[in-house]
């Protein structure tokens, strides 16, 4: 098919690093979402207040902000394929561990550490993807990679689900957490010198010849200052939006759609299916249209949808939940699938790792509080509203601050030190 020329027209690294980046976000996905899923679970087996699970929740995520930003910056300074072996070891390590966890403060520390590791994998294995595709497919590349978040997701929720049941409530989540080793397969198929991409290597060359040792401070120089705000900024809107309704769905469908538990975890699936697609479109139509266009696009029909979805569908039938909400999915996950070609273009080689890491966690991190705010005004709107105004704030951020960043689909990378391409 016409579709996949650009997998047809790389060459078998750039294949190899295309199927290892798809697979470790996948399986990162898949146990950063499946802990949500065992938590009824772990506040049984571990005596665990929801208090406690939630915190342990935000942690990860937190520490998922700080790891990503020091992965970034350690392979700017050390190498892509080199890092991201650490990264992969390092997660799925601390997500198998996590399986002989014997109380709560074990299993806060042990996925406070995982998260570090968390964080990194994604930021650090789309630069290494980014600087080895084609200028022209590289939306289309790194849009694919992320679709494996909703294949993740799906899995996660085998895992949590007839795997767990099969082993009881004594042995189920522990035998889940010990699945998380299966990404350290992974590292063998990184080689840690030879796929660090040709620009990465001669802008290396370059800053050292120079003397010049960027810090993981570096990113907010005045050189690079805007730039590092302004995908900051886009970030926090394109997840502060998802999760202001994503977080909520269950709740939102059990609480106010009467659906059963057993119904309201079918929708999230569809809603899930959806995203995968959302995620393909907006691969192939960021390199199409441009970036910029994609973003608007995607946050216009994000809106629409969600509003819909929350508001429109009050008595709806499964059909029509799951109908909308596969439409729903579409666009709250495809909005995600231009943030690797986008952030790698925008950084300059030298700092692509820290830069980008640091952009998709600060948004990461900032969506927790769209989450806290979301049951505040639910206090006086009632949380379906609560959830379309949230998720609305967050696209309006979107639009704004894509107006003021520039459009890069197709560009040559660029260093720091000068205007010509890094290559």
């Amino acid at each position: 098919m016409a579709m996949f020329t650009w997998y047809r027209d790389a060459d078998r690294k750039t294949r190899r690093i295309f199927w290892t980046c798809s697979a470790g976000w996948a399986m990162d996905m898949a146990d950063s979402v499946v802990y949500s899923y065992l938590i009824p679970v772990l506040m049984g087996a571990l005596g665990m207040t929801l208090v406690q699970a939630g915190f342990i929740s935000s942690a990860n995520f937190f520490a998922a902000a700080l790891g990503g930003w020091i992965g970034g910056w350690l392979c700017d300074r050390f190498g892509r394929a080199r890092i991201l072996q650490l990264t992969i070891l390092w997660f799925s390590f601390f997500s198998f561990i996590s399986g002989f966890a014997q109380d709560y403060e074990q299993l806060l520390v042990i996925r406070v550490l995982q998260g570090l590791g968390f964080g990194a994998e994604w930021a650090v294995g789309a630069v290494l993807l980014g600087e080895v595709i084609a200028p022209r497919d590289r939306g289309k590349a790194l849009g694919t990679v992320h679709s494996g978040a909703a294949i993740g997701s799906g899995f996660a929720a085998v895992l949590a689900g007839p795997v767990a049941a099969a082993f009881g409530p004594e042995w189920g989540w522990r035998v889940v957490f010990w699945a998380g080793v299966l990404p350290a397969v992974l590292i063998f198929l990184v080689r840690k010198d030879s796929d660090d991409s040709d620009i990465f290597r001669r802008a290396k060359e370059r800053a050292d010849a120079a003397g010049h040792r960027h810090g993981i401070a570096a990113i907010f120089a005045p050189k690079v200052l805007r730039v590092t705000a302004l995908a900051a900024l886009l970030s926090l809107g394109v997840q502060g939006a998802a999760y202001s309704i994503s977080n909520y769905l269950t709740p939102f469908l059990t609480g106010e759609r009467g659906m059963t538990q057993a119904a309201a975890g079918w929708l999230v699936m569809v809603n899930s299916a959806g995203g995968f697609f959302g995620f393909l479109t907006n691969a192939y139509s960021s390199d199409a249209v441009g970036r910029r266009n994609t973003f608007r696009l995607f946050g216009a029909g994000f809106v629409a949808t969600s509003l819909f979805y929350v508001l429109a569908t009050r008595g709806g039938s499964p059909t029509v939940l799951g109908l909308s909400g596969f439409v729903y999915g579409f666009f709250q996950f495809g909005m995600y699938a231009s943030f690797g070609a986008y952030f790698t273009e925008l950084f300059p080689t030298e700092l692509r790792g820290a830069g980008q890491a640091f952009a998709y966690n600060f948004g990461r991190a900032g969506s927790a509080f769209f989450v806290m705010f979301v049951p505040l005004v639910a206090l006086s709107t009632g949380l379906s509203a609560a959830m379309g105004i949230m998720g609305a704030i967050g696209i309006a951020i979107v639009i704004v601050t894509i107006v003021f960043l520039p459009e890069t689909a197709g560009s040559e990378l660029r260093d720091l030190h000068s205007d010509r391409p890094a290559g």
